[in-house]
């Protein structure tokens, strides 16, 4: 990386998880220049304005999560055991994701909804993507007859999500993963039931 690259790099790490915390909104550029110590005439020689900021930050904070989560499914040799994978990353790694400021897309999709519309855009394409990635995982299960064939594939995949996000926004706002593992519970539950032949 250029030097340039290195100090974009580096304000985008020092402050992801502010901005994950305290939101877009939220978050001043004391905040940026007090976590980097940098001056602000840096900050905004390495990016235009703030949004700027926010949207590289959104960038990084949900690739490390993909990072992290592609990590715990890669090893499994099935689609079942992939989407148990999935749901026990988040049942075994919930304190951390929490102590960052909970999931980065739930967090700047409730923030960017009617406000920010290239943030919204953003988080809409990583929705998009995690649900194929959810998909690819099912429909694979169901090529190699894991799965029940007539299942609806991006149906599930939604619904997880939808599960998934509602369930961190509960035990966030609860203090209480219990509320995370209903949801995990229950998503199990149906892979069990509806799902695997």
């Amino acid at each position: 990386m250029t030097k340039a690259e290195q100090t974009r790099q580096f304000i985008i790490e020092k402050t992801a998880p502010i901005f994950n915390k305290k939101g877009y909104a939220g978050t001043s550029l004391s905040d940026i220049t007090n976590a980097t110590g940098l001056t602000k005439g840096s900050i905004y020689g390495n990016f235009l304005n703030k949004e700027e900021v926010g949207l590289a930050v959104f960038k990084y904070n949900t690739k490390e999560l993909s990072r992290k989560t592609e990590a715990w499914i890669s090893k499994k040799n099935n689609a079942y055991e992939q989407l148990i994978a999935f749901l026990n990353f988040y049942r075994v790694n919930w304190k951390t994701v929490f102590e960052n400021g909970g999931c980065p897309i739930l967090n700047s999709a409730a923030e960017s909804d009617d406000v920010m519309p290239a943030m919204k855009a953003l988080v809409r394409s990583t929705f998009e993507n995690w649900e194929d990635y959810i998909s690819a995982m099912i429909d694979e299960g169901r090529q190699k007859e894991l799965f029940k064939k007539e299942i609806n594939v991006p149906e599930y995949s939604k619904l997880f999500i939808m599960m998934i996000e509602g369930g961190i926004l509960f035990a966030k706002i609860s203090d209480d993963p219990a509320d995370l593992y209903l949801v995990l519970n229950r998503i199990k539950k149906i892979i069990d039931v509806e799902i695997i032949k």
